[in-house]
């Protein structure tokens, strides 16, 4: 049955604390050290996770509201199509022939009076005004591109802010448990060295037990 003592290593960890257990019938020595701040640092590493987890999944949510907003603002600003034309009768596309006599006079009414006028020129079509529900319907999807470009642009600076703050937490935890295992190392060192000391002495007693049993049995044989 071993003994446990807990002894403070002289270090600037407070958290850092080496448990040694003495055997009662060798004497021998072994220690394991207690780490009490990295379970804290594990969770919170974890609590990050989950956090940049989240955060990303808001950014994806965002950014495709966003190709859903992009997409209907497309739609909204395609000119509509004009309805198709009606089929029309054979009676409607093809003019009446006039007679020859109508030909006639017009011919000679056209020689007459000439026909050099020119045509009056159609104005240009105007362009299509849009309704007041298209643009109240495009200024809303202005204002919804806007908003959810603003909050992919916060998320994304959040998940920066976070990730460059759980590798910091990271490095310093490598950090930490490299120092912890050197000292450790250290401190098992200077207990196998006890360890192997109290075993030279105990070979030595034995050795002295021998030798007065051996002169003891000579005396009682004598």
């Amino acid at each position: 049955m071993s003994t446990a003592v807990l002894t403070p290593t002289p270090s600037d960890d407070p958290f850092l604390r080496v448990q040694a257990h003495t055997c009662p019938q060798c004497g021998a020595e072994y220690a394991h050290t207690l780490d009490e701040h990295h379970d804290a640092d594990k969770r919170r590493i974890a609590e990050l996770e989950s956090q940049i987890r989240l955060l990303t999944e808001k950014a994806t949510s965002a950014v495709d509201k966003l190709a859903d907003y992009e997409n209907e603002l497309r739609r909204l600003k395609s000119p509509p199509q004009p309805p198709p034309e009606p089929p029309r009768s054979s009676t409607d596309t093809d003019p009446a022939r006039p007679t020859t006599s109508s030909s006639n006079k017009t011919s000679r009414f056209s020689s007459l009076l000439g026909t050099r006028r020119a045509s009056p020129t159609e104005p240009p079509p105007l362009p299509p005004v849009p309704s007041p529900d298209l643009r109240a319907a495009l200024e809303r999807e202005q204002t919804l591109r806007a908003a959810a470009e603003g909050q992919l642009h916060a998320m994304s600076g959040e998940i920066e802010d976070l990730s460059v703050q759980l590798f910091q937490q990271a490095n310093e935890m490598v950090a930490t448990e490299r120092k912890a295992r050197a000292k450790l190392e250290a401190r098992v060192a200077v207990l196998e060295e006890r360890d192997g000391e109290k075993r030279a002495r105990l070979e030595r007693l034995e050795g002295a037990m021998k030798r007065i049993e051996r002169v003891r049995g000579l005396l009682v044989g004598g």
